[in-house]
């Protein structure tokens, strides 16, 4: 048995306090959850158990002696490892490779992989997770990383796992292999933190839970003594409002957007396989399917990043298929991509840096051709006070923001960019309730100012809470479009993307 307590656990960023004295603990054979809104402290705390950063004050105790853990190597050594929300992986390496680098085995510099491999194959067997040793990174699933990080800690031995929003980047089936893998670890005896925000899987895996609010700790119960209500209160403060959707429909004949029969090929594969699609004016239109079955390049065809092979790309009856990507995004067209990290921003720039892509070239944020630096930070904090965002200035690096407030930035820059369509990737992935409910009133109301939105999303309830029609994506074909009417069946959608052509459009 091993337990870990964090006891009066302080931290400050730039001078302004993230955790004010934390409690924490944890111990072998639980899965404690640890659960807030964006920025509330969660990973932060998590990141000074791992000894990613130093506390500014407080105690780290294992099984009653205090100890000083200022490295992750220390971290591991102790028995505690992290899986960060963000992999941590080299692309070009094996699968073996990745779980073994830095280390040095029996052997080393040449070390036998046959045995290490087979080590890993035993290990994997044991905790049901399921890994190719010989397989490249770069060839690997979402769900087949995660499980690659996880290996890592277990090769080292950790005895204390640290889960940072584990399901965010899982597809359904995904989340429940995932949840199979999370109970044998823990009658394996590991003790699992989940850092979270989804109070679903909280109350399906945990069995005690401690809320975090603006670096204080305001819940620490078994999981039995607290219900959805309670925690939802708790992690935000107020009750959410359930959002009624209203049905609307649409007239088609002058489209926003028209994609005729368009498709791309990769590596001799139709990854986008003559697909057609109509979006009007004012409507939100969502994409449903299981993840890798042609989004991404449906999102970067449409935007300009992904050049197609045949087709037409037609935007306010115009053909753009061959328009660079500045211009379509001068003439109305925003994109919030999928990987935030990867496509929308760039990390070590601050907010006001961030804020000017896309928007250097615009004579609004010039003064005798060079960059008006009071008016960029005007935009900027007009765009923190606006979205919400919590950040220390408008200086501060992006990358010390939380994933969700990120992703509040993105949006924010997006929505505010007078857009006549949206191509929107997973806008809600790694978001909390409150920021969840609030990305999506966005969406709902830039529609009804008039913008074409294709929500495109692996999360079924988004698609359908905000969409007006839905259509299907399998294998690169879009298997039907529906109406989002009272009438509409999940059922159907499920068969649809499993691969069921749905023939009335």
């Amino acid at each position: 048995m091993m337990k870990i307590e964090m006891t009066n656990i302080t931290k400050a960023f730039f001078g302004t306090p993230v955790l004010e004295g934390v409690d924490f603990s944890i111990e072998s054979g639980e899965v404690h959850a640890l659960l807030g809104e964006n920025g509330a402290g969660k990973t932060t705390l998590m990141n000074i158990l791992y000894g990613f950063y130093e506390k500014d004050s407080g105690e780290i105790y294992i099984d009653g002696q205090e100890v000083t853990i200022d490295s992750p190597k220390a971290a591991l050594e102790h028995g505690i490892g992290m899986v960060h929300q963000h992999f941590q992986l080299v692309e070009t390496l094996t699968v073996g490779e990745t779980i073994t680098l830095g280390l040095k085995e029996e052997g080393y510099p040449f070390s036998n992989r046959k045995r290490i491999n087979k080590r890993i194959l035993d290990l994997s067997s044991q905790y049901g997770l399921e890994v190719d040793p010989k397989k490249k990174i770069k060839n690997l699933s979402v769900g087949e990383r995660q499980r690659v990080e996880i290996m890592k800690l277990l090769y080292r031995s950790a005895k204390i796992l640290i889960l940072d929003e584990p399901t965010a980047v899982l597809s359904p089936p995904e989340i429940e292999t995932f949840f199979k893998v999370l109970k044998q670890l823990q009658d394996a005896g590991h003790g699992i933190v989940i850092i979270t925000h989804k109070i679903a899987e909280v109350e399906q895996i945990s069995d005690r839970v401690t809320v975090l609010r603006d670096g204080d700790c305001v819940l620490n119960c078994d999981l039995r003594d607290a219900d959805e209500n309670c925690l939802s209160q708790a992690m935000i403060g107020r009750t959410l409002k359930k959002r009624e959707r209203e049905i609307r429909q649409f007239d088609l004949d002058q489209p926003c957007l028209e994609l005729q029969n368009v498709s791309v090929v990769q590596d001799k594969l139709k990854v986008l396989d003559d697909f057609s699609l109509k979006i009007a004016p004012g409507e939100i239109v969502g994409v449903a399917g299981v993840d890798g079955n042609g989004q991404q390049e449906l999102a970067e065809a449409i935007v300009g990043i992904q050049s197609i092979d045949s087709g037409k790309v037609i935007f306010n009856g115009k053909q753009i298929q061959n328009q660079a990507i500045l211009k379509r995004l001068n003439s109305g067209i925003g994109y919030i991509p999928a990987d935030r990290h990867q496509d929308a921003l760039l990390l070590s720039m601050d907010l006001n840096q961030n804020m000017l892509l896309k928007k250097h070239f615009n004579g609004d944020y010039l003064k005798h051709g060079l960059i008006d630096d009071k008016k960029t930070d005007e935009s900027t904090s007009e765009l923190v006070e606006k979205y919400k965002i919590k950040t220390v200035s408008n200086e501060q690096p992006i990358r010390y923001l939380s994933g969700g407030n990120q992703q509040k930035f993105v949006l924010a820059r997006e929505l505010e960019a007078g857009l006549k369509l949206l191509v929107v990737f997973q806008p809600t992935r790694g978001l909390d309730m409150g920021a969840t409910e609030f990305v999506r009133n966005q969406l709902v109301e830039l529609s009804h100012k008039g913008a074409a939105i294709l929500l495109i999303s692996t999360d079924l309830q988004e698609i359908m809470s905000l969409s007006d029609r839905i259509a299907v994506i399998y294998s690169g074909k879009n298997m039907g479009v529906l109406l989002n009417d009272g009438d509409l069946d999940v059922l159907e959608i499920g068969h649809m993307m499993g691969g069921k052509k749905h023939e009335r459009a």
